[in-house]
């Protein structure tokens, strides 16, 4: 597997015009994948009893960033609205510099692909190989089921709150800011120790059935106007979408070959950003259509479909 590299040396640059602040964002997503390359590497160097742990622990990390960036940047913004992308452009040349020097290739020579073709470059052609695999076409499968009313979660939320509860943009963001911290304490400590008493496959569940109870909670928030409802409901969903993920990625990365990890990362990543490109533009037209609580009600049901697809999919593997 390739040396993981940083995504963001060119990102929204100071341009003096919107389609510069477009194109940072297009050159942006392309590099995205080096996420997948990260989860990957971490396959590569880890024995499978403990890929999940260390998942969690990536996430964790990650959640930490997603938090102290924002007021960082903040921060920095008060030198100017672009000093913040220059920042950013800075660290992320340093991460390349640090990667291309002290990181070790990760996989074996004897696994590595000896060329790579036009169609292995083709994102299609590569998502569709890794759909065909048995093993992981269910696991992959009950995830979209998952990450679809996810991201119309997240894409409504904010319009969610003010609409239902009439909730200050500040109230929004310290919600999102306390779970963000409730992200990086499940995914680095609870995690741990769950998987000391529960597999991959239980603790993947037991994060599906959080998210269902959330889930609930903020349709019932929505149905009696009662706002507690939203914050235990948000807490109860952040707390099983954490430890989804690590658990989830760690069935993943047991289900392929070493020489396909790489492979398998992306197409996960590519089927999570097809999810949260489809679920927004579904959420919103329900929640506008159907009342607000819809997005919710979806969520319930997708998840509830889900459970015994990821089910099937682990005990076929074994």
């Amino acid at each position: 597997m390739s040396v993981w590299f940083g995504n963001r040396v060119l990102y929204f640059w100071h341009g003096g015009a919107l389609w510069v602040l477009f194109a940072g964002r297009i050159i942006e997503g392309i590099a995205g994948g080096s996420i997948s390359t990260l989860f990957a590497y971490f396959a590569d160097i880890t024995p499978k009893e403990q890929r999940t742990k260390y998942f969690g622990w990536v996430s964790a990390v990650a959640g930490a960033g997603s938090a102290i960036g924002p007021a960082l940047g903040g921060l920095i913004a008060k030198f100017g609205y672009s000093a913040p992308m220059y920042f950013g452009a800075i660290i992320t040349l340093l991460n390349v510099v640090y990667g291309f020097f002290f990181i070790s290739e990760s996989l074996d020579k004897n696994m590595r692909l000896k060329k790579i073709t036009v169609v292995r470059l083709n994102p299609f052609t590569q998502l569709v190989n890794v759909l065909s695999m048995k093993n992981l076409k269910r696991l992959l499968v009950s995830a979209f089921l998952i990450w679809l009313p996810n991201g119309s979660l997240q894409a409504v939320f904010s319009q969610f709150t003010i609409d239902t509860f009439n909730w200050a943009p500040a109230l929004i963001g310290l919600i999102l800011s306390i779970m963000g911290v409730q992200d990086i304490i499940s995914q680095g400590f609870i995690m741990p120790k769950l998987l000391k008493k529960l597999n991959d496959t239980q603790i993947a569940i037991v994060g599906m059935v959080s998210e269902i109870i959330g889930y609930t909670l903020i349709a019932l928030s929505a149905l009696f106007s009662f706002y507690p409802l939203i914050i235990a409901g948000m807490f109860i969903f952040g707390f099983g979408d954490s430890i989804f993920g690590p658990s989830f990625n760690g069935m993943l990365s047991k289900s392929g070959d070493s020489s396909e990890q790489g492979r398998i990362q992306g197409g996960s990543h590519s089927i999570q950003a097809l999810a949260r490109i489809i679920g927004p533009l579904i959420g919103g037209q329900i929640y506008i259509s159907l009342g607000h609580a819809a997005p919710a009600f979806m969520g319930m049901i997708l998840i509830s479909a889900a459970i015994p697809i990821l089910y099937k999919g682990t005990h076929v593997n074994k």
